[in-house]
């Protein structure tokens, strides 16, 4: 896929915001350019190859306001959302529900359906834009940032499968143990893995990730090569810290105004944007410890906190405020004499050239979130160390501290840790400031925000898409420890799993080797083989062809086999002469290639013939004559299965089995394992959650309920053969 990153085609940019804000003024709508890194770092590179920023622009507007001229370097896409979805989608699912799980505060975290399915929608809406600019450029690479967006890749590769999609997360990924609290856990993770390529800011988030798709979804990995396979695709994931435009903070902080004297009292700088992840009470109580231990510096230093305000229509926000407000007043009425206050607190945004000349002028930067994804106020605090340099304190909780090891690294919860490191910077002697802040510089003048833009495309290039074929090892690591001690009752679905998928049914028939795989299982004292189909019983026989293993054809309806009574169920006497009419109904939709397969109590309508055009309309009539002749329709692979609704379905086949084989307490005795191909599988999948291991075998374009995924039938075969030589105790 080396178009991906190929400099000549055009790149579409998606997140939340556009790189600016609307907003309505007397005369009209105006345009007010957004801070923050991610337009630093986009808009070079829209500018230089041309192409679309997606994004919502924070206020009503109209279509003329976004019109294109010759001269600008990109097009803008604007994303509308009503007064309702900014409830739900953004101040509900995105900063009430995922911002607080992901930064690990799961008792902040609320989870509610309505957010949810607002989320879902603008999602939708989102990469309907992106994959709309993506054809109207002719973009390689559309390149999705951020939480709020986390299920726009799934839509935007079924609307573009040729081009590239990459995926960044600018906040921490949690967890598997906190990321699973999710209800919806499973579908965020498809969403994401529907990208080519995956960045996180450090190697953490990264493990994390390859946690949360392995244990949830059952997915491949491979974490030396960064690769997750889930199904028939594969992601690379890679870790990209992202850095700052560093000669631009350098350039303000030389060109601003020298501070007014040496005699100044030593100042201690807090810079965040109001949020309770930002950890400002803690950072206050840290200062207040230290001047309990240390009085000799009352009246010689103060904390500077710049808290800009953030979300204040949201009741949590404005509590934390109210906290804030409280805790300055409360340590300054302690502490503060006629001419000294020890906190100053500013709860105001602040020019950048200003901020770049506080930066300057600070003698400690303390910078103690109690999560962050990355923070760059760290970073911006190094860039404008121009003259007699400061020292940083930096959460070890905040990912840049993955990289920035000259800081003094403190855990923001140990209020003590921290006011001693208060104490040792500012009692830091020249040389060593010198030194720490020289390779601090060094390390993120180089690795600046070009440079992460550069790092992540140039990985959006890489070809390497294959993770390592499916080895014995794999099979150990997922199956040996749940055999370890139990017998083994295998339960295979036929079309699509022991064999691919033909044209007609009648030409699907094992190859030697998976006919020799399935009998060696089934050759084993410890194994029961049974093999679960749509297939008409005498069909399913016919195919497999073997004494020792139970057969269920139409989905269990009817069973026979070793060792358990033949089994036909009860109400099917009631829907064999309705199965007759019903096929001679569906035989008036038998054109373009469709047909229906009778299998006495069951009907299958196939439509894998149909010219993709047509199939459409005969699948939504065959659905109409089924329901109407009182039966169920189900999806299977190009085809429309016709059941009876009697409440029986693969799922509560296997259990029968179980039952009859073992009795009542028959997860005592065995592991189950389940292996099937299609949504008439689900129904075994959910049924059997928690209390077997299940495989879903091919694309991982449908939410699947299977424990694991296995690409083909090929890798199916090894599984039975690493299954039928397992040792007597689990082992291979």
């Amino acid at each position: 896929m080396n178009l991906i990153a190929d400099g000549s085609r055009p790149v579409v940019v998606v997140s939340n915001r556009l790189p600016f804000t609307v907003t309505q003024t007397a005369s009209g709508p105006a345009r007010k350019p957004s801070a923050g890194g991610l337009v630093s770092a986009m808009a070079p590179v829209l500018s230089k190859r041309g192409g679309t920023w997606v994004g919502w622009p924070g206020a009503e507007y109209r279509p003329e306001d976004f019109e294109s001229g010759d001269d600008d370097p990109y097009r803008v896409a604007p994303v509308s959302l009503s007064a309702e979805e900014i409830d739900l989608y953004y101040h509900g699912f995105s900063n009430r529900t995922l911002w607080p799980l992901f930064h690990s505060m799961t008792g902040r975290a609320v989870f509610d359906s309505d957010d949810w399915r607002s989320y879902e929608a603008v999602n939708d809406r989102f990469a309907d834009v992106a994959t709309a600019e993506a054809k109207h450029d002719g973009a390689g690479f559309v390149w999705v940032h951020d939480y709020h967006l986390m299920l726009a890749p799934i839509r935007i590769r079924t609307g573009l499968p040729g081009v590239g999609i990459g995926f960044f997360l600018h906040i921490p990924f949690p967890p598997y143990d906190i990321f699973r609290l999710l209800p919806w856990d499973r579908v965020l993770l498809r969403g994401i893995l529907s990208a080519h390529l995956v960045g996180f800011h450090v190697r953490s988030y990264a493990s994390n990730f390859f946690d949360c798709v392995e244990r949830s979804l059952g997915a491949r990995v491979d974490r030396r090569e960064g690769l997750i396979e889930y199904g028939d695709q594969t992601t690379r994931v890679g870790m990209f810290p992202i850095g700052i435009d560093f000669d631009r903070f350098d350039s303000f902080a030389r060109g601003a105004n020298a501070r007014p004297d040496s005699s100044r009292e030593r100042v201690v700088l807090g810079v965040d944007r109001l949020d309770y992840t930002k950890g400002i009470p803690e950072r206050m109580l840290a200062f207040e410890r230290m001047l309990e231990d240390h009085p000799e510096y009352h009246e010689r230093v103060v904390l500077l906190q710049h808290a800009v305000p953030s979300r204040s229509q949201v009741a949590e926000y404005r509590e934390l405020k109210r906290e804030i407000d409280g805790l300055v007043g409360r340590i300054n009425g302690r502490f503060a004499t006629a001419e000294w206050s020890p906190i100053r607190y500013l709860y105001r945004s602040v020019d950048q050239e200003l901020l770049c000349s506080i930066y300057r002028d600070a003698d400690v930067a303390l910078v103690t979130p109690l999560r962050d994804g990355m923070n760059l106020v760290a970073k911006e605090y190094v860039a404008c160390q121009v003259a007699d340099p400061g020292v940083l304190i930096l959460s070890k909780l905040a990912g840049s501290a993955q990289t920035m090891r000259e800081a003094l690294l403190v855990n923001p919860y140990d209020i003590d840790g921290t006011a001693e490191a208060i104490h040792r910077a500012l009692e830091m002697d020249e040389s060593e400031r010198r030194s720490r802040m020289a390779a601090l510089r060094k390390r993120e003048r180089r690795d600046d925000i070009e440079a992460w833009v550069h790092s992540f495309l140039a990985a959006a290039d890489d070809e390497r898409t294959e993770v390592h074929p499916i080895q014995d090892s794999d099979f150990e690591d997922w199956l040996a420890d749940f055999l370890r001690g139990y017998g083994l009752a295998l339960f295979l679905d036929y079309d699509g799993t022991l064999c691919s998928l033909q044209e007609h049914p009648s030409r699907a028939n094992l190859t030697p080797s998976m006919r020799t795989a399935v009998e060696a299982c089934a050759a084993r004292d410890d194994t029961l083989v049974a093999v679960v189909s749509g297939r008409a019983l005498t069909d399913v026989k016919q195919k497999v062809g073997h004494p020792g293993i139970i057969y269920a054809g139409n989905h269990g309806l009817e069973m026979e086999g070793e060792n358990i009574p033949h089994f036909v169920h009860e109400d099917l006497v009631h829907y064999r002469q309705r199965a007759v009419e019903l096929a001679a109904e569906l035989a008036d939709l038998e054109v373009d290639g469709a047909w229906t397969e009778a299998k006495g109590p069951t009907l299958t309508y196939h439509y894998r013939a149909v010219p993709e055009a047509q199939r459409e309309g005969l699948v939504r009539e065959a659905k109409r004559i089924i329901h109407e002749a009182g039966y169920q329709a189900r999806d299977a692979h190009c085809a429309v299965e016709a059941r009876p609704p009697i409440g029986w379905d693969k799922g509560r086949a296997v259990l029968h089995v179980l039952r009859t084989r073992y009795g009542p307490a028959w997860s005592e005795r065995v592991r189950v394992i389940y292996i099937g191909d299609d949504e008439t599988d689900e129904d075994a999948f959910r049924f059997l959650a928690g209390l077997a291991t299940t495989f879903r075998v091919g694309s991982a374009d449908t939410q699947t309920a299977a424990t694991r995924l296995l690409p083909d039938v090929d890798s199916v075969e090894d599984l039975l053969e690493w299954l039928a030589r397992r040792l007597r105790d689990g082992g291979s």
